[in-house]
């Protein structure tokens, strides 16, 4: 894709990236000083999709970020915006996490690729524990629990149950995030079918409308049109679709 586009691009991103950023900073402040009591379970159950939503999307930031595509020609800030997102969505390490994802486009469902399962064992669940385990240490625990203990001390001004509350405003939209990350934006992409042999790449792209591709993943599942175009931001991926985009 030319860099005209992915320059012209940039202030686009850098406004929704701190909407993204914003929105997650404010519904956490809010749902923090919920009295969860009072309200309705649906009330409860849309702002932990709407926190899910928001928690997926800084992960995408800073897989943005990773193809320095975040803010075009500008590594530094880049970088930065990576670490402080990757360490709100669950302590991640921003260096090891870059080292994993460069090694997945360089060498797509390979023995190698630290996101795919070998192919001699393709169970969902094999693939997801193989998957969990490129990215979760002892090192990354520590700093997830810094996280929530954080997060329990400011809730414990405002609430008689911290812990629930914080499992309604972090701990379930880190895991319904970290379901979205793994099943659209990596397994479904990247399932062999039987008929394929184990050494041919076929990566995938969901045929998914454009609204619901941003719901599940923020256009993750248009996988193909990302592996094609690294360097292309999150929301350009439907028009790289489409064919809208020249590239």
């Amino acid at each position: 894709m030319p860099s005209d586009n992915l320059k012209g691009s940039a202030w686009r991103g850098l406004q929704l990236g701190a909407l993204i950023g914003i929105s997650w900073l404010v519904t956490l402040f809010i749902g923090l000083q919920f009295d969860l009591d009072q309200l309705h379970p649906l009330m409860i159950t849309a702002w932990v999709l709407v926190r899910s939503f928001l928690h997926t999307g800084l992960f995408i930031l800073a897989h943005d970020a990773m193809h320095n595509s975040l803010v075009p020609g500008h590594a530094g800030i880049n970088q930065g915006i990576g670490r402080v997102c990757l360490w709100l969505y669950a302590g991640l390490n921003y260096d090891a996490c870059k080292r994993n994802h460069h090694r997945h486009h360089r060498m797509p469902e390979s023995e190698a690729d630290p996101d795919f399962c070998p192919t001699n064992n393709r169970s969902l669940l094999a693939w997801l524990v193989r998957f969990m385990r490129n990215y979760l240490n002892t090192a990354q625990l520590s700093r997830l629990v810094l996280v929530l203990t954080v997060l329990l001390l400011a809730a414990q001004t405002h609430q008689s149950q911290p812990l629930i509350t914080v499992s309604v405003v972090f701990l379930l939209p880190l895991l319904i995030s970290t379901a979205q990350l793994f099943f659209v934006g990596t397994y479904l992409p990247h399932r062999k079918e039987h008929t394929q042999t184990g050494h041919e790449v076929s990566i995938k792209s969901l045929n998914l409308h454009p609204f619901v591709s941003l719901l599940a993943c923020y256009h993750f599942g248009y996988h193909r049109e990302h592996h094609n175009h690294p360097k292309a931001p999150w929301f350009l991926l439907p028009e790289l679709r489409t064919g809208r985009l020249v590239h």
